[in-house]
């Protein structure tokens, strides 16, 4: 990945946006995950966790603003 110095652009500002293109490129999220072997059971058991703790949030979300809602 490379960036070029644009002209009257500082060092931080290149290496701001050369962080910005790693992160969305996701290249450090994908090598951390892969610096230990997951099996292909262990990586469903996990998005099945993950899945059913993100609808815990949104059932809890939606609650929490029906209650607001209430009239007296």
């Amino acid at each position: 990945m490379t960036v070029r110095l644009r002209p009257r652009e500082s060092q931080e500002e290149l290496l701001k946006r050369f962080r910005k293109k790693v992160s969305k490129s996701k290249i450090l999220s994908t090598l951390r995950q892969k610096r230990w072997f997951v099996s292909k059971s262990e990586e469903r058991r996990k998005a099945k966790a993950k899945a059913i703790r993100k609808a815990r949030r949104k059932q809890a979300r939606r609650q929490s603003t029906r209650r607001g809602r209430r009239r007296r």
